[in-house]
């Protein structure tokens, strides 16, 4: 069976649901509840009075009744058909398009306290992260409404902290094709294969001497790398995976604040850290082939397959389905007039900026010289590998020759993970960045940022 949208939504819908509450004092909350928790009367007559109220402030919580309700989202899809005067049937991915298109519809303070109720039921643990006072709506980075459950509990995706490694020579599970991201900071080489990390999605580590976190969202394909002590702050962040996605991009968390945080971005949407300030500095990492990591990286170590949790390492194995598919599994709004919501692309976001390059623009060249933000930039890249690198270049401009990088003199340079080196010892910086899904980028950063179109 292929992954999606409809389908996997619709096994969600199975999931347990919670026990109802007390009765409640307001009406409109009684309404909403009723789409799961009332008799056939009282969900009836709960239609009936979100009809005659007549304002559509009640479809984000509708939408949550219609996810989980089973046998009546035929009658929860009518009920916010009148309402919007949209007739987008029963297709909850639909109406949640129609949500996020509709940032006007402010939901009805009910939605807090039913949302709530229906998670919490899933897992109590989310109550970690759902706590009423964060979510008020000027208390949030993101919408509530947008807020959905990933079909797993807290931590139902367990982090890697600071997990075995063993060397290259010992890993006979690798085979040369298997993808891994790699990371190098002071000459500590590391690789982390994603046939492992697509079922973990988060490690927290010390590398070189400097605390990281790798934030691997699956379902858009970015894993990126970030620098966990902040300014200011005793300890370094320590992250999971909290089961909550936002536009089909996981929300991760810190287990120090339980305050949820956009992986895309680095920084805190949800909880005690909004407002912070605080925007978690990026670290390059790079995803090749095993086989060119460690040709490249003879001393490197490389994750060991004992974890301590059970599951299917092998490779291909996680996320097979989706990965082939054009399709995305969650909701999210996409411009796909010049890319599909699935083309894997390059991001910085550096210096202040944003910008993109699609990965199948290195099938023309595989050096690219360009700028962001009017730093220059050259950029190395191997779609087959997925693999490109980014550095700085000032005056410098880079064509390949003969599998090197020369400059516009015929000099040759030295790529290292940490910069360029010149013949005479210049050094020009890494630049860090990170594979992704095209959706993804255009769905945080499409109005804000550029797109290399050479």
């Amino acid at each position: 069976m292929s992954i999606t949208r409809r389908n996997f939504t619709g096994m969600l819908a199975a999931a347990a649901l919670p026990n109802a509450l007390s009765a409640q004092q307001d009406p409109v909350l009684e309404a909403v509840r009723s789409t799961l928790y009332g008799s056939s009367s009282e969900f009836k007559q709960g239609m009936a009075f979100l009809v005659q109220r007549g304002n559509p402030d009640v479809v984000p919580a509708l939408l949550t009744g219609m996810r989980y309700g089973g046998r009546r989202t035929d009658e929860i899809a009518e009920v916010m058909q009148t309402l919007t005067g949209q007739n987008l049937g029963t297709d909850w991915f639909d109406w949640m398009l129609w949500q996020e298109k509709n940032p006007q519809v402010v939901p009805h303070p009910s939605l807090i306290p039913f949302k709530r109720e229906v998670l919490l039921g899933i897992d109590p643990n989310f109550d970690d992260f759902l706590r009423p006072k964060y979510l008020q709506r000027d208390k949030m980075m993101i919408r509530l409404e947008e807020i959905t459950w990933g079909g797993v509990s807290k931590d139902g995706i367990p982090s890697l902290d600071n997990p075995t490694l063993i060397s290259a020579s010992t890993a006979s599970y690798m085979k040369d094709d298997d993808l891994v991201f790699g990371v190098s900071i002071n000459g500590d080489e590391r690789a982390y294969p994603l046939r492992i990390m697509g079922w973990h999605e988060m490690f927290n580590e010390v590398i070189g001497g400097v605390p990281v976190a790798l934030a691997y969202c699956t379902l858009c394909g970015s894993g990126i790398l970030f620098e966990t002590q902040v300014a200011g702050r005793r300890k370094p962040f320590v992250f999971g995976s909290s089961g909550f996605l936002y536009r089909s991009n996981k929300l991760m968390f810190d287990r120090e604040t339980h305050s949820l945080w956009n992986q895309y971005t680095g920084k805190p949407v949800v909880g005690p850290l909004v407002g912070s300030g605080i925007t978690l500095q990026q670290r390059p990492v790079v995803i090749t082939t095993w086989e060119s990591w460690k040709s490249s990286h003879p001393g490197t170590r490389v994750l060991s397959q004992n974890t301590g949790h059970r599951r299917n390492y092998g490779s291909g194995v996680v996320y097979r389905e989706y990965f082939a598919s054009p399709e995305l599994m969650f909701p999210a709004l996409v411009d796909q007039s010049e890319h599909r919501q699935k083309d894997y692309i390059f991001a910085i976001r550096q210096f202040g900026a944003a910008r993109a390059w699609p990965l199948d623009a290195f099938s023309k060249t595989r050096v690219i010289n360009d700028a962001i933000a009017n730093r220059p930039l050259v950029l190395i890249g191997n779609p087959d590998k997925r693999a490109v690198r980014a550095f700085e270049r000032a005056s410098h401009r880079f064509t390949a020759s003969n599998g090197g990088l020369v400059d516009q003199t015929g000099q040759k340079w030295t790529m290292t993970e940490e910069a360029l080196i010149g013949p005479d010892g210049t050094r020009l910086p890494r630049v860090a960045g990170h594979i992704s899904y095209w959706f993804a980028w255009d769905n945080y950063l499409g109005d804000a940022a550029t797109v290399y179109d050479g």
